[in-house]
């Protein structure tokens, strides 16, 4: 992947541990949605810091993760221990996992720095058991729409650049942004079955962390992110 969080690594994995998306909202929906993971070889694909990794360990899970940022495994090895099994690679690459290594895989908001999801989804696939379970966070593409330039269609797959500054650190990254149909489409012609679609509220506790976020959201919803289950036959 192009995008560089070795300079931003250290600021971006401080934001991740306390704020509204991260904390509040993305992290516990997947744990959420994994559920009983007690005993199950999950990988952590694009594992950051190890913020899920070590929450999902914690709930009995036999964890495994990568990431393509050598400063993120850096601190990632930190909170998690020297002898826990981490491997710097990249989803846009052949993984270094044997066939069916995993009972789950998750992929917190990884997916979006790639345009094609082809190759990647066929990666997580194989290192999957059949009936393995594949959890994936995206940017909400109906939010990624109502913040694109005006003239933009909803439709096409897009690039945008945003300049994030974390840590006295600045760092340009890149996301791409897809319509709806075409992520179900990627993962059914990857030979994934759809079994759950969540638009979750945020975890308890987020307004009053956060009241100034919830002052036009009375309902305590928003938009920001997608979360899908998916499951290999």
């Amino acid at each position: 992947m192009p995008n560089d969080y070795d300079s931003i690594a250290e600021g971006y994995s401080t934001e991740n541990e306390t704020s509204l998306l991260n904390a509040y909202y993305e992290r516990p929906a997947m744990l959420d949605l994994a559920g009983d993971v007690a005993g199950r070889r999950i990988l952590d694909a694009g594992c950051g810091s190890g913020p899920l990794f070590a929450a999902l360990r914690d709930r009995g899970a036999i964890m495994t993760g990568f990431d393509a940022s050598a400063k993120m495994l850096e601190l990632a090895r930190q909170r998690l221990g020297d002898d826990v099994p981490l491997h710097l690679a990249d989803l846009s690459s052949p993984l270094p996992f044997p066939d069916a290594a995993f009972d789950d895989v998750v992929a917190s908001l990884v997916l979006r720095y790639l345009e094609d999801w082809t190759a990647p989804l066929a990666e997580l696939r194989r290192v999957l058991v059949p009936g393995g379970r594949l959890l994936v966070s995206v940017n909400h593409p109906f939010a990624d729409f109502l913040q694109a330039e005006p003239g933009t269609s909803y439709f096409a797959t897009r690039s945008s650049s945003d300049e994030w500054t974390l840590g006295g650190h600045t760092a340009v990254l890149t996301f791409w942004s897809r319509p709806l149909h075409a992520m179900a489409d990627a993962f059914t012609g990857a030979g994934f079955r759809i079994t759950a679609i969540s638009e979750p509220a945020p975890a308890p506790g987020a307004r009053e962390v956060f009241p100034e976020a919830f002052v036009d959201r009375p309902s305590g919803k928003f938009l920001s992110f997608l979360f899908f289950v998916l499951q290999t036959d």
